[in-house]
């Protein structure tokens, strides 16, 4: 199997509401996103997909969410934008992108720290 990963940046302050601690307050990271596809066999050029196709499509979505407070966003409305659900809110964009381009998102990474990250996958 091979895989394919990008690496992304973003800015963004949310606010964990029930959790305790200081993340209840307004605060913001600077996350790192690590976006993975994988096929079993590679193109006719001898490529998994072309990286530039990779980065569009996760660009597209962090674009939604780069300097934002993302307790607004409607995506996150009744939920705590924790990194889990930034993570399950790139995978459900990105996957069906990479569907038509017959490869398979295997998992997001959302580093909200250079200690702390989170992954999302099926």
């Amino acid at each position: 199997m091979y895989e394919v990963t990008i690496r992304k940046t973003f800015s963004a302050a949310h606010r964990l509401k029930e959790i305790g601690g200081k993340c209840e307050t307004l605060h913001g990271h600077n996350f790192f996103v690590e976006v993975s596809v994988a096929a079993e066999s590679l193109n006719a050029e001898g490529l998994l997909i072309d990286f530039r196709d990779v980065k569009r499509w996760t660009m597209e979505v962090l674009d939604e969410l780069d300097h934002k407070f993302l307790n607004e966003l409607d995506f996150f409305q009744g939920e705590n934008p924790s990194s889990e659900r930034i993570a399950r809110l790139l995978f459900e964009r990105i996957a069906p992108r990479a569907k038509e381009a017959k490869v398979t998102l295997s998992r997001v990474t959302v580093w909200e720290s250079e200690n702390s990250r989170v992954s999302y996958s099926l």
